[in-house]
C-alpha cells in the first residue's frame, strides 16, 4: 500500500505535469506545431522512443498527422497512416474510442509494422494508443512506441491518457482554426478568380481565362473544359491547355466514358490521386490528352443548378492533389459554368441584336422608334431618305411631326397601345420639303434593353394608291359608259318579248333569260356607281319607308334561278307583320341580292340557304344563312374590305367589291354588318337597318 504522503507527491507531480503540459500546448495555434509539441511532450514524460499523431475531421477522415522518429520529425505522413487508420491500432483506437497499452506488439494482431522503423531491431515493442477527445468529439489518435517490450505499465497508460485528455483541446483549437484559415485562403482565391474570370463577356476569353486560373490554382499544366451536347448528352471540348494533341477542341467525350463523364453523370466533383486504381478512369484519355495521366481532379460546370458541363485537370506538378483540390476546383467550376453560360447569351444577344439591326437598317419600310410620348430616338436608313431629313434633325423630333398620327385609333397619348396591341391604318407622311407620301402605319410598344418604345412602320403606298385611283376611274367611266347601251338592251328585249306569239314558250324563256342577264349587268353597274358615291362619303337620299319582308322576297325570288341550277334550296323565314325600314329600297334590294348570290356561288350543290329578316329593338335584322364551308374567324374582318376574295380556287369569279358595296350601304343607313361562322360550318351574314318612324 502507498503511503498517503507518497501518493499526494505522486498526485502534485502529474498536476505540475499537466499544467506545465496545458502551458506548452496553449502557446502554440498552428496546427502542424501542436501536433509536434504533443508528440515531444507526450513521448519526453512518458519515455517513448518514437510516436505518431493522426488528425481526423467530423467525419473521421485524416486531415493531417505527425510522425516522430527519436528526434526525427517526418513529413508528408497523412496518405501513409491512412492504412493504419484502416487496419492497424490507431484505427481500432478511433472506432472503439478508448486507451489501449500493448506491452508486446509481436503478440498482438492489431499493429502493423511501420515503414519508418529500423527493421534491424527487435519486432517485440510496448506501445500506447489513445484516442483525443473533447466531450464526445473525436479529434485523433495518439500512439506512442518503445522498442522494449513490457516496457510501458499501467502508470504509463494513466498518464498517457492524462496527456491525451489534455492535449484534446489543443489539437481542435488548431485544427479548427487551420480549417478556417483555409477556408478564408480559398475563398480569397475562389474570389480573386471569380474577378478574372467574370471580367470578360467574350467566349473565347472566358474560356481561356478559366484555363489559366484553373492551372494556376492547383498547380496542374493540363487542364480542359468540356461542355454536354444537349442532343447526345455527349461532352464536346471547348477549351484546353497543356494537351500533347494540337487539335483538341471539338473532340467528343462519351457520356458513359472515364472520369469526365462520371462527373457529368453525378453532378459532383472527384480527385484521383492514382488513376491506375480507380475504375472510373478510361485509358482513352491519355489518347485524347496525348498526356500519361496519373492524377485527375474534375468538377462539374452547373448553371442555376443543372450541370452543363466538367473542367478536368490532369498530373499536378507536386505528382498528387492536395487536400483542398477539390473545393477549389469545385467553386471554379460554379464560377466558371456561370461565366461561360453569361459569356454564350451575351454572344448570343449580340448576334440577335446585330440580326435586328441589320433587319432594322436594310427594311425597305421606314421604322421610328420613340419614347411613350412620340419622341424619335431611332430611325432606320430607309426613314431618313423617305422623310428627306438629316440625322441629326429628324432624331428628337416628335413622330407626330412626320405623319398624321390617328389620335382616335391609338388615344391622345398612345395608351391604347398597352398590352400588346398593334394598329395600323393609313395616313401621309410629310418630307421636310413639305411633299405628302401615303403610308400605311403599323404601330405597337416594343422592348428595348427593359424599357418600353414605340414602334413605327410607314409604308409606302403611293404606287397602290395610284392603281386603286387608276382602277375607280376605269371603272367608274367604264359603267357611266354602259348604263345607257344597257337600257337601249332592256327596252329592245321587252319589245322583241311582247312582239312574239304567245303561244311560243321557247322565244318567250329565252327573252327571259337575256333580260335577267341584263338586268344582273345592271344591278352591278348601279352598285359600282353607289360603291363610288358612298366611298366618297355623299350621304343617301332617296330614302322613305319599305318593307323589309318585300326586300327580302323580291331578292329572293331574283337569285332563284341560280339556286335551282346548282340544285341548291333557297328558302326565306320572314314574319307575318314587321314594322318598315327607312332606306333606299334599290340599295338595300342590292345588298340582300349579293350576300344571297354569295352563297349561292360559294356553297356547293345540293345545299340549303336561307334569307330571312326579324325585328331587333329600333332596328330590323336581316340575315342569310349557309350551310357551306365556312370562313376562317382571321377573314371575319377582312372579307369586307375592297378587291377581298378569299376563295382563289373557287369556280366563281368577281372583283371582291360585293361585301365591301354591302358594308357602305348599310353604314350609310345607319346600320351595321358581321358576319358569324366556324370552318365546316357555314356561314351567316347579318346586318341591320333602322325602322322608319311612325306617325
Amino acid at each position: 500500500m502507498i503511503p498517503p504522503a507518497m501518493e499526494n507527491e505522486t498526485s502534485r507531480t502529474s498536476l505540475d505535469l499537466l499544467y506545465h503540459i496545458s502551458r506548452e500546448l496553449t502557446s502554440a495555434i498552428d496546427l502542424r506545431t501542436v501536433l509536434e509539441r504533443v508528440l515531444f511532450l507526450s513521448m519526453r514524460y512518458v519515455g517513448a522512443l518514437s510516436g505518431s499523431i493522426i488528425v481526423v475531421d467530423d467525419n473521421g477522415k485524416a486531415v493531417e498527422s505527425a510522425i516522430i522518429n527519436g528526434d526525427i520529425v517526418l513529413k508528408d505522413t497523412t496518405q501513409q497512416l491512412k492504412i493504419t487508420l484502416d487496419r492497424g491500432l490507431a484505427g481500432w483506437v478511433l472506432r472503439h474510442k478508448e486507451a489501449v497499452l500493448i506491452k508486446d506488439t509481436s503478440q498482438d494482431e492489431r499493429w502493423m509494422a511501420r515503414h519508418y522503423e529500423d527493421q534491424e531491431k527487435p519486432t517485440a515493442r510496448s506501445a500506447l494508443s489513445a484516442p483525443l477527445m473533447v466531450s464526445e468529439r473525436l479529434v485523433g489518435v495518439l500512439t506512442l512506441v518503445h522498442y522494449s517490450a513490457v516496457f510501458f505499465t499501467e502508470e504509463h497508460l494513466h498518464l498517457f491518457q492524462a496527456i491525451a485528455d489534455q492535449s484534446g483541446i489543443a489539437v481542435l483549437n488548431a485544427r479548427l482554426y487551420a480549417e478556417s484559415r483555409r477556408q478564408a485562403r480559398i475563398m480569397t482565391a475562389l474570389a480573386e478568380i471569380a474577378g478574372i474570370i467574370t471580367g470578360s463577356l467574350e467566349v473565347d476569353d472566358v474560356l481561356h481565362r478559366i484555363m489559366q486560373q484553373t492551372s494556376q490554382a492547383l498547380s496542374a499544366p493540363a487542364v480542359s473544359l468540356a461542355l454536354i451536347e444537349p442532343a447526345s448528352g455527349d461532352l464536346l471540348v471547348h477549351a484546353a491547355i497543356g494537351w500533347a494533341n494540337e487539335n483538341p477542341i471539338g473532340i467528343r467525350i462519351p457520356k458513359d466514358r472515364g472520369v469526365a463523364g462520371w462527373v457529368a453523370r453525378e453532378g459532383s466533383g472527384v480527385v484521383i490521386n492514382d488513376v491506375g486504381q480507380d475504375p472510373r478512369f478510361d485509358s482513352e484519355t491519355n489518347q485524347r490528352t496525348g498526356l500519361s495521366a496519373r492524377a485527375v481532379a474534375c468538377a462539374p460546370l452547373s448553371y442555376r443548378g443543372i450541370v452543363i458541363g466538367v473542367l478536368e485537370a490532369i498530373n499536378p506538378s507536386e505528382k498528387i492533389f492536395d487536400a483542398d483540390a477539390l473545393l477549389v476546383l469545385s467553386g471554379i467550376g460554379s464560377l466558371a459554368g456561370a461565366a461561360v453560360r453569361h459569356a454564350q447569351l451575351f454572344e448570343r444577344l449580340q448576334a440577335a441584336n446585330q440580326s435586328y439591326r441589320t433587319l432594322f437598317d436594310d427594311s425597305i419600310d421606314s421604322i421610328f422608334i420613340t419614347n411613350q410620348a412620340g419622341t424619335i430616338g431611332q430611325a432606320n436608313q430607309r426613314a431618313f431618305l423617305m422623310a428627306e431629313f438629316e440625322p441629326d434633325l429628324l432624331i428628337g423630333m416628335d413622330v407626330r411631326q412626320v405623319h398624321r398620327v390617328d389620335a382616335r385609333l391609338l388615344g391622345e397619348n398612345f395608351e391604347n397601345l398597352a398590352g400588346g396591341n398593334t394598329f395600323s391604318y393609313e395616313s401621309r407622311l410629310q418630307t421636310s420639303s413639305g411633299r405628302l407620301i401615303p403610308v400605311e402605319a403599323h404601330v405597337h410598344e416594343v422592348l428595348l434593353d427593359g424599357n418600353k418604345f414605340i414602334q413605327w412602320i410607314l409604308r409606302d403606298i403611293t404606287e397602290r394608291k395610284n392603281l386603286d385611283t387608276m382602277r375607280d376611274d376605269l371603272i367608274s367611266m367604264t359603267y357611266h359608259d354602259l348604263r345607257s347601251p344597257l337600257a337601249n338592251v332592256v327596252s329592245s328585249l321587252e319589245v322583241l318579248d311582247s312582239m312574239l306569239p304567245l303561244d311560243d314558250n321557247s322565244q318567250h324563256s329565252l327573252v327571259t333569260i337575256a333580260l335577267r342577264s341584263v338586268e344582273r349587268v345592271q344591278r352591278l353597274t348601279n352598285s359600282l356607281l353607289d360603291f363610288n358615291h358612298l366611298e366618297a362619303g355623299q350621304s343617301v337620299t332617296n330614302r322613305q319607308a319599305c318593307s323589309a319582308v318585300q326586300i327580302v322576297q323580291e331578292a329572293a325570288e331574283l337569285i332563284q334561278p341560280l339556286a335551282e341550277s346548282k340544285q341548291q334550296t333557297l328558302t326565306t323565314n320572314l314574319p307575318a307583320a314587321l314594322p318598315d325600314v327607312f332606306v333606299d329600297a334599290e340599295m338595300i334590294r342590292r345588298v340582300v341580292t349579293n350576300l344571297i348570290e354569295n352563297a349561292c356561288k360559294y356553297t356547293p350543290s345540293e345545299t340549303f340557304i336561307e334569307a330571312g329578316c326579324r325585328q331587333a329593338g329600333d332596328f330590323v335584322e336581316f340575315w342569310v344563312k349557309d350551310n357551306g364551308p365556312g370562313i376562317p374567324a382571321s377573314e371575319h374582318e377582312r372579307i369586307f374590305n375592297k378587291f377581298i376574295r378569299l376563295n382563289q380556287n373557287s369556280k366563281a369569279r368577281g372583283l371582291g367589291l360585293g361585301l365591301a358595296y354591302c358594308k357602305l350601304a348599310v353604314q350609310a343607313h345607319g346600320g351595321r354588318i358581321w358576319l358569324e361562322s366556324e370552318i365546316n360550318n357555314g356561314a351567316c351574314f347579318f346586318f341591320t337597318l333602322p325602322l322608319a318612324e311612325t306617325a
